[in-house]
């Protein structure tokens, strides 16, 4: 089966060093998802105001290379154990394809680019392709009691975040309450421990430099990002 994209997600995230591992860590993250010309019809999002989340079938464009064995290692179980592909949520899979559940803010209208969709929350890159759209429901998609393999009993520590004086000024009030959240999760590779490395990461159209010393993120620096 061949499958073209319906639609390109817009982020404040340009590279895949930062990026959520998955949708809902960073809840105030924004996105955007554009249709292609062919699917830009006010009919083809119609009903969907009446929904809260969707789900994004996408790809991992940025993957330089596809799954090459039967398992993987998850970050969740510090980057050196391994389990099955299929018992994972991996980007480095058969097919390359992602699954989300993310916050719709609101449809927009536009002159140029028809209905655009805003959400929040997504683990997406900008320009990544989606595949499909859909909205998610409850009675069918939510399951409150169910297992959850290895993350039940591997917790995710989140790290403390610091400014140094005058950065937090460079972001708008919303742009720095999700990149809070985004540091926060620690997007180091799970392997990494070293206190002196200073790690950069593209957000906001900005390069922001962070260290981590034990569970402290301290952004050193904040400029403009290479285009």
């Amino acid at each position: 089966m061949d499958i073209e994209p319906i639609a390109y997600f817009h982020s404040p995230l340009t590279a895949k060093f930062g990026v959520p591992r998955q949708s809902g860590l960073a809840p105030d993250l924004p996105g955007a998802i554009v249709l292609v010309p062919e699917h830009r019809s006010a009919e083809a999002v119609r009903g969907l105001e009446g929904f809260d989340y969707l789900w994004l079938i996408w790809g991992f464009s940025a993957n330089r290379r596809e799954a090459r064995g039967a398992t993987v290692r998850p970050p969740r179980l510090g980057g050196n154990e391994r389990v099955g592909v299929f018992a994972s949520r991996s980007p480095f899979r058969p097919n390359g394809l992602g699954l989300s559940s993310v916050l719709i803010e609101r449809v927009e209208m536009t002159a140029d680019c028809g209905p655009v969709i805003h959400v929040k929350g997504a683990d997406l890159m900008d320009g990544t392709p989606i595949y499909d759209i859909k909205p998610y429901v409850a009675y069918a998609d939510s399951h409150p009691q169910a297992r959850g393999g290895f993350t039940d009993s591997t917790e995710w520590p989140t790290l403390h975040v610091v400014f140094a004086e005058g950065l937090e000024s460079r972001f708008s009030e919303p742009e720095l309450k999700a990149l809070k959240q985004l540091l926060a999760q620690d997007p180091r590779p799970r392997y990494h421990d070293d206190a002196e490395r200073i790690y950069g990461m593209d957000y906001a159209g900005l390069n922001v430099r962070f260290k981590v010393i034990k569970d402290i993120l301290t952004v050193l620096d904040a400029d403009e990002a290479p285009s």
